[in-house]
């Protein structure tokens, strides 16, 4: 009977490699789950996107019956190699080493990289990148590309297995910059990510549709070249693209926000007032961004340093900035300390009987939003219908305040993303939000309108001491003024609020790994990489876990209750905690934390961070070896200990404890061997052990089974040994 079921085990796998094609005419198609805004899950949970539009089109122009998953881009592509997929959509840039495993169609968009940071720390040249951490997905052109240019520019990279793990490092301060698709950071700026693009994108090539090379599926490409084809000679192309990307291609240089317009100025354009001092020192914030921030090299910059600094250029005068911050800097104009301040200040009735102000440089408007081809086009439409804004905004307050009189039902959003989504799903049937970032955000693609005029809730200004110094306002609104006539004024509002780049063209270089020769002999280096960062993470972890276990092994013992009632719930807390949570939150969650307490952002080490969480399960487990290990032992021997008026701590020390040991071994034995395994759960946050080297490798040339293969052996080597190591000494124990 065992002998059947071993051949049926052995058969089995032989089965589904040799099983018959189906016997219906679905195509399955295999997408990305989160690259938008290729593929994505809206907020009606319905997958949407340039690929899921454009695989429907032609799907319908060629009579196919598709079926579309999204399991994500490693799991689409293995699909397609194992045949468990007939063909892939997701966003694949076609590549010279791709094409020996997938037969592509004609490329369907052309696509760019780009360096993207935080607003506040802006990279200008990839010559600023020495010394830092650039994180990557993995697998990508983007990652291909920083591997290239890694010795000539001194970074290091991080690699992440999807957009969210990235972007987090990246506001965390795990990673200093990222590089992605420049399509997929722009959706993502406009989606409210704390994102800033400053310097050159670079053109690496075509997304294309594929399936498995030499496979029955190939006549799939022939199909959706043609109605490809006809799409684009049509215009249903080009409205899937407009749709998704807005009117603006993004390759455009062009992309830029009209913020000249938004203003009201008084100055005279082309008039020069009369310097009354030689200098004059003007005080500003030293933490606004984006108008004003101290940048890594230590120079402050942001929109009010680069508009007071062209004014003064515009105008003839010379100025002295410094940056003392807010309070500051208001109080040294007060004391005649200063001659002027620029920094983000609203212009309010209350500071106008104090200060001087200049016409507003910057006006914060709020506006109403509805989709387009709704028929919506004043606010008496809105009656029985559902508008949303951001919870605590001035667009919350001015709804709230008017829906009595206009009818409607106002829905509160925490964040900007969920509420465009809304809109865009019809959840709700239009929206109000800051001016310039609905534009932006229309700019950059979403399908809305604005109907009706934005309404003024404030504006930023220059200011002087009341009476002092008008030469400066005057001078500040001519300059402003001529500064929005030449284009200058909305060049530098772009720079911060908008990402322009152009793009150059790369070269992608191939190796030949199609053995398992190749493999080891191109890849070695970075699999024994991998491996001793996997056994150092889990001997020092494991090493923690034993104190962390006998520390609360033995509380779970003690004969005082608080410390069995520590040790419980300790277990209990973190065994009843999945370790991929515990290590995200260790590496992500904390630092947000802390930098929402302190405003400084403390970033953890990956290898730390992992070491904790590997560290804190493992000790919960080990915890309860040692516990049952004590109780193991007969309470007789504990009994017989303390009457003849041993104390406490020496019985548990040279009695119970030594024979408990013995019982402990080989749990503790098992326990390291899962603590090793788990190493690879570690690599959701980013850490490259052996197993993220392998995924590494494989997202590069494509060869899963044989570099799973190789893994598998790795793996079965290196835990083999161990235990057999530790069993030796277990016995030696003995």
């Amino acid at each position: 009977m065992k002998k059947k079921w071993f051949t049926l085990a052995v058969l089995l796998p032989l089965f589904f490699l040799v099983s018959p094609a189906k016997a219906d005419d679905t195509v399955d198609i295999v997408s990305d789950s989160t690259y938008a805004p290729f593929e994505f899950k809206d907020s009606d949970q319905t997958y949407k996107g340039i690929d899921v539009d454009i695989i429907n089109e032609v799907a319908k122009r060629s009579n196919w019956t598709i079926n579309q998953t999204f399991p994500g881009f490693d799991a689409a592509v293995n699909a397609v190699q194992s045949g468990q997929a007939d063909a892939l959509m997701a966003g694949t840039t076609i590549t010279e080493e791709r094409k020996k495993v997938f037969t592509f169609s004609d490329p369907y968009f052309d696509t760019n990289i780009i360096i993207a940071t935080t607003k506040k720390n802006p990279i200008s040249d990839y010559t600023q990148l020495k010394g830092q951490t650039v994180g990557v997905k993995n697998g990508t052109a983007a990652q291909q590309f920083l591997t290239e240019h890694r010795a000539e520019y001194g970074y290091s990279i991080k690699t992440f297995d999807t957009g969210d793990t990235m972007y987090n490092s990246l506001s965390t301060g795990a990673v200093d910059a990222v590089m992605d698709d420049e399509a997929v950071i722009q959706y993502a700026i406009q989606k409210g990510q704390d994102l800033a693009l400053n310097m050159k994108g670079e053109a690496i090539g075509s997304f294309g549709f594929a399936v498995k090379k030499g496979s029955q599926y190939e006549y799939l490409v022939d199909d959706f070249n043609k109605a490809l084809a006809a799409m684009k000679k049509d215009g249903s192309y080009d409205q899937i693209m407009t749709k998704w990307l807005g009117n603006i291609a993004l390759s455009s240089n062009d992309a830029s926000s009209d913020y000249g317009s938004l203003l009201s100025l008084t100055g005279t354009i082309g008039a020069l007032a009369t310097p009354v001092k030689s200098s004059y020192t003007i005080v500003s914030d030293s933490s606004f961004a984006p108008f004003e921030y101290q940048g890594k090299d230590g120079k402050y910059t942001g929109i009010d340093i680069e508009l007071i600094k062209a004014i003064a250029e515009q105008q003839g005068f010379t100025i002295t900035i410094q940056n003392p911050g807010f309070d500051a800097a208001l109080n040294a104009v007060q004391a005649g300390q200063a001659d002027g301040v620029i920094a983000g200040m609203t212009i309010t009735d209350a500071r106008k009987k104090i200060f001087d102000f200049s016409d507003a440089y910057y006006t914060s408007n709020i506006r109403l939003a509805v989709k387009k081809g709704s028929g919506l086009s004043s606010y008496e439409d809105l009656a029985g219908k559902t508008v949303g804004a951001k919870n605590g905004t001035s667009s919350y307050t001015y709804l709230e305040e008017h829906a009595a009189t206009y009818g409607y039902t106002l829905k509160a959003f925490d964040e900007a993303s969920t509420m465009y989504d809304s809109l865009n799903s019809g959840s709700i049937d239009a929206l109000m939000d800051d001016e310039a970032v609905l534009l932006y955000a229309i700019q950059q693609g979403r399908d809305f309108e604005t109907p009706m005029e934005g309404i003024a809730t404030g504006t930023i200004g220059f200011a002087v001491k009341k009476g002092s110094n008008p030469e400066l306002i005057e001078m500040f609104n001519n300059g402003l003024a001529e500064l929005v006539k030449s284009g200058k004024y909305d060049d530098i509002m772009n720079k911060y609020f908008n990402a322009n780049s152009d793009t150059e063209t790369s070269s992608t270089a191939t190796v030949d790994e199609s053995t398992i020769w190749g493999l080891l002999k191109n890849n070695y280096g970075q699999l024994l990489s991998g491996l001793g960062i996997t056994i150092g993470l889990a001997l020092l972890s494991f090493a923690i876990a034993i104190i962390i276990g006998i520390i609360f092994g033995m509380f779970a013992v003690s004969p005082f209750k608080a410390l069995r009632v520590t040790a419980s719930v300790f277990v209990d807390v973190v065994r009843g905690i999945p370790l991929m949570i515990v290590a995200a939150f260790i590496f992500w969650g904390i630092p947000n934390f802390i930098e929402s307490m302190t405003g400084q952002q403390s970033p953890i080490n990956d290898f730390v961070a992992g070491t904790i969480a590997l560290s804190l399960n493992s000790g919960a487990y080990i915890a309860e070896i040692v516990r049952g290990g004590i109780q193991a032992v007969p309470i007789g021997q504990m009994e017989a200990s303390r009457s003849l008026g041993i104390s406490y701590g020496t019985t548990m020390r040279k009695i119970i404890l030594p024979q408990a040991a013995k019982l402990m071994l080989p749990n503790f034995i098992n326990q390291f061997v899962i603590t090793l395994k788990d190493t690879t759960i570690i690599s959701a946050i980013g850490l490259v052990e052996l197993f993220q080297a392998g995924k590494i490798i494989i997202a590069r040339n494509y060869q899963s089974f044989r570099m799973y293969a190789i893994l598998a052996i790795i793996y079965l080597i290196v835990i083999t040994l161990l235990t057999r190591l530790a069993r030796k000494l277990e016995k030696g124990g003995n």
